[in-house]
Protein backbone atom coordinates (compact mmCIF):
# COMPACT_ATOMS: atom_id res chain seq x y z
CA UNK A 1 0.00 0.00 0.00
CA UNK A 2 1.02 3.18 -1.13
CA UNK A 3 -0.39 5.75 0.84
CA UNK A 4 -0.07 9.66 -0.56
CA UNK A 5 -1.00 13.07 1.50
CA UNK A 6 -1.41 16.32 -0.81
CA UNK A 7 -2.76 19.68 -0.19
CA UNK A 8 -6.28 20.04 -2.13
CA UNK A 9 -6.47 22.40 -5.19
CA UNK A 10 -10.38 23.31 -7.12
CA UNK A 11 -8.86 20.30 -9.02
CA UNK A 12 -9.37 18.05 -6.43
CA UNK A 13 -13.25 18.18 -6.01
CA UNK A 14 -14.02 14.57 -7.93
CA UNK A 15 -11.87 13.03 -5.36
CA UNK A 16 -12.85 14.68 -2.10
CA UNK A 17 -16.44 13.82 -3.32
CA UNK A 18 -15.17 10.21 -3.78
CA UNK A 19 -14.25 9.96 -0.43
CA UNK A 20 -17.39 11.48 1.16
CA UNK A 21 -19.52 9.72 -1.16
CA UNK A 22 -23.16 9.97 -2.14
CA UNK A 23 -24.95 9.21 0.95
CA UNK A 24 -24.61 9.23 5.09
CA UNK A 25 -23.22 12.55 7.02
CA UNK A 26 -20.14 12.90 5.35
CA UNK A 27 -22.00 13.53 1.85
CA UNK A 28 -24.83 15.40 3.48
CA UNK A 29 -22.44 18.00 5.63
CA UNK A 30 -19.77 18.42 3.26
CA UNK A 31 -17.62 19.27 5.40
CA UNK A 32 -19.34 22.67 6.26
CA UNK A 33 -20.86 21.79 10.11
CA UNK A 34 -17.97 23.87 11.74
CA UNK A 35 -18.56 26.36 9.16
CA UNK A 36 -22.25 26.98 9.33
CA UNK A 37 -24.58 27.66 12.23
CA UNK A 38 -27.08 24.44 13.29
CA UNK A 39 -29.98 25.34 10.95
CA UNK A 40 -27.67 25.48 7.48
CA UNK A 41 -25.96 23.00 8.86
CA UNK A 42 -28.87 20.26 8.79
CA UNK A 43 -30.55 21.95 6.01
CA UNK A 44 -31.75 20.25 3.05
CA UNK A 45 -29.09 22.27 0.80
CA UNK A 46 -26.60 19.90 0.00
CA UNK A 47 -25.49 21.39 -3.33
CA UNK A 48 -24.84 24.72 -1.70
CA UNK A 49 -22.78 23.35 1.25
CA UNK A 50 -20.85 20.96 -1.86
CA UNK A 51 -20.14 24.67 -3.26
CA UNK A 52 -18.90 26.34 -0.06
CA UNK A 53 -16.37 22.96 -0.29
CA UNK A 54 -15.70 23.48 -3.91
CA UNK A 55 -14.76 27.12 -2.80
CA UNK A 56 -12.68 25.76 0.34
CA UNK A 57 -11.03 23.64 -2.14
CA UNK A 58 -9.98 26.29 -4.31
CA UNK A 59 -8.65 27.91 -1.40
CA UNK A 60 -6.49 24.99 -0.69
CA UNK A 61 -7.96 24.48 2.38
CA UNK A 62 -7.54 20.90 3.57
CA UNK A 63 -5.42 17.42 2.91
CA UNK A 64 -6.54 14.41 0.10
CA UNK A 65 -4.87 11.12 0.91
CA UNK A 66 -4.41 8.60 -1.83
CA UNK A 67 -3.43 5.31 -1.53
CA UNK A 68 -1.81 3.58 -5.04
CA UNK A 69 -3.71 6.50 -6.84
CA UNK A 70 -7.08 6.22 -4.99
CA UNK A 71 -8.65 9.06 -2.89
CA UNK A 72 -9.48 7.58 0.15
CA UNK A 73 -9.21 10.52 2.60
CA UNK A 74 -9.85 13.74 3.05
CA UNK A 75 -8.93 15.89 6.02
CA UNK A 76 -10.19 19.88 6.43
CA UNK A 77 -7.45 22.50 7.57
CA UNK A 78 -8.30 26.26 7.14
CA UNK A 79 -8.28 29.21 8.71
CA UNK A 80 -10.53 28.67 12.89
CA UNK A 81 -12.27 32.49 11.72
CA UNK A 82 -13.79 30.55 8.75
CA UNK A 83 -15.65 28.60 11.15
CA UNK A 84 -17.82 30.10 13.10
CA UNK A 85 -19.98 27.35 14.88
CA UNK A 86 -16.58 25.95 16.21
CA UNK A 87 -15.71 29.19 17.92
CA UNK A 88 -18.68 28.59 20.11
CA UNK A 89 -18.59 24.82 20.52
CA UNK A 90 -15.47 24.44 21.96
CA UNK A 91 -14.71 27.48 23.87
CA UNK A 92 -16.07 27.18 27.36
CA UNK A 93 -13.12 28.42 29.41
CA UNK A 94 -11.01 29.79 26.96
CA UNK A 95 -9.30 33.57 26.97
CA UNK A 96 -8.10 34.27 23.47
CA UNK A 97 -8.96 35.91 20.30
CA UNK A 98 -11.79 33.35 19.08
CA UNK A 99 -11.22 35.72 15.30
CA UNK A 100 -7.20 35.63 15.52
CA UNK A 101 -5.83 35.17 11.84
CA UNK A 102 -2.66 33.28 12.79
CA UNK A 103 -4.53 30.67 14.29
CA UNK A 104 -6.13 27.33 11.66
CA UNK A 105 -7.79 24.47 12.81
CA UNK A 106 -8.47 21.19 11.72
CA UNK A 107 -12.11 19.73 11.70
CA UNK A 108 -12.82 16.96 10.11
CA UNK A 109 -11.60 13.44 8.86
CA UNK A 110 -13.29 11.40 6.61
CA UNK A 111 -12.34 8.22 5.55
CA UNK A 112 -14.14 5.59 2.58
CA UNK A 113 -15.09 2.31 3.97
CA UNK A 114 -12.83 -0.36 2.97
CA UNK A 115 -9.98 1.94 3.89
CA UNK A 116 -10.00 2.03 7.38
CA UNK A 117 -7.62 0.76 9.96
CA UNK A 118 -4.82 1.81 7.85
CA UNK A 119 -3.15 4.58 9.06
CA UNK A 120 -5.58 7.25 6.96
CA UNK A 121 -6.15 9.70 9.82
CA UNK A 122 -2.65 9.02 11.40
CA UNK A 123 -1.32 10.49 7.84
CA UNK A 124 -3.96 13.36 7.31
CA UNK A 125 -2.83 14.20 11.21
CA UNK A 126 0.80 14.46 10.24
CA UNK A 127 -0.14 16.13 6.87
CA UNK A 128 -1.82 19.18 8.88
CA UNK A 129 1.08 20.78 10.42
CA UNK A 130 3.49 21.54 6.69
CA UNK A 131 -0.06 22.86 5.37
CA UNK A 132 -0.90 24.73 7.99
CA UNK A 133 3.10 26.05 8.37
CA UNK A 134 3.35 26.78 4.60
CA UNK A 135 0.28 28.67 4.39
CA UNK A 136 1.29 31.07 6.92
CA UNK A 137 -0.59 30.17 10.42
CA UNK A 138 1.20 30.73 13.47
CA UNK A 139 -0.76 27.92 15.26
CA UNK A 140 -2.77 24.88 14.08
CA UNK A 141 -5.49 23.35 16.55
CA UNK A 142 -7.75 20.27 16.23
CA UNK A 143 -10.46 19.44 18.65
CA UNK A 144 -9.83 15.45 18.56
CA UNK A 145 -11.99 12.76 20.45
CA UNK A 146 -9.98 11.18 23.62
CA UNK A 147 -12.26 7.64 23.81
CA UNK A 148 -11.87 6.15 27.35
CA UNK A 149 -9.46 2.79 27.40
CA UNK A 150 -10.90 -0.28 25.45
CA UNK A 151 -13.88 1.73 23.98
CA UNK A 152 -14.46 2.47 20.11
CA UNK A 153 -15.81 6.03 19.58
CA UNK A 154 -19.05 6.13 16.89
CA UNK A 155 -17.85 7.78 13.25
CA UNK A 156 -20.28 10.35 14.17
CA UNK A 157 -18.24 11.81 16.87
CA UNK A 158 -14.47 10.48 15.67
CA UNK A 159 -15.17 12.55 12.06
CA UNK A 160 -12.88 15.29 14.60
CA UNK A 161 -10.04 13.19 15.29
CA UNK A 162 -8.40 10.93 17.77
CA UNK A 163 -6.22 12.25 20.27
CA UNK A 164 -3.58 9.90 19.51
CA UNK A 165 -3.15 10.24 16.09
CA UNK A 166 -2.71 14.31 16.93
CA UNK A 167 -0.20 13.61 19.68
CA UNK A 168 1.65 11.66 17.21
CA UNK A 169 1.74 14.18 14.90
CA UNK A 170 3.88 16.43 17.61
CA UNK A 171 0.52 18.44 18.97
CA UNK A 172 0.35 19.26 22.58
CA UNK A 173 -2.97 19.53 24.70
CA UNK A 174 -3.95 22.65 25.74
CA UNK A 175 -7.47 22.73 26.76
CA UNK A 176 -10.07 19.97 27.99
CA UNK A 177 -13.52 20.97 27.85
CA UNK A 178 -15.80 18.22 28.39
CA UNK A 179 -14.52 14.44 29.48
CA UNK A 180 -14.17 13.26 25.76
CA UNK A 181 -13.05 16.12 24.36
CA UNK A 182 -9.51 17.85 24.06
CA UNK A 183 -8.18 20.78 21.98
CA UNK A 184 -5.10 19.89 21.06
CA UNK A 185 -2.25 22.88 19.45
CA UNK A 186 1.05 22.90 17.15
CA UNK A 187 2.58 26.35 17.56
CA UNK A 188 5.30 27.26 14.89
Amino acid sequence: MALTVSPVDASSFDDVQAVLGARGQAARCQCQGYRLGWYEQHSDDVEGRRELLRDQLAEGHGLLAREDGEPVGWCSVAPRADHGYLRKTTWHGRQEDRADPRVWAVTCFVTRAGHRRRGVMRALAAGTVPLARDAGAGVVEAYPMKPPPGKDVPWGELHVGELKVFLAAGYRVVHVPSLRRVVVRYEF
